[in-house]
């Protein structure tokens, strides 16, 4: 089961329930008039493109000329 914590609470301890959010999934805020509400840690979408770069051992200066050549032949 989540955690349930006073507005009170919440409010003093941000950082640990913060914590708590990210441990257990959510955390739901009562507040004094009975309303409660959900913290829960927001979903990163990454890109496809986020890809971790190769060290190939080639300069930027190789690369350069490597696009230059390619060019030159109509490649």
């Amino acid at each position: 089961m989540s955690t349930v914590v006073t507005y009170t609470e919440a409010r003093q301890n941000l950082a640990s329930l913060l914590e708590k959010a990210l441990a257990e999934g959510e955390v739901y805020i009562k507040r004094r008039d009975g309303r409660v509400f959900v913290l829960k840690p927001a979903e990163i979408k990454a890109s496809p493109l986020d890809v971790e770069g190769v060290d190939l051992g080639v300069s930027t200066e190789e690369i350069i000329a490597f696009i230059a050549e390619s060019r030159r032949f109509g490649g």
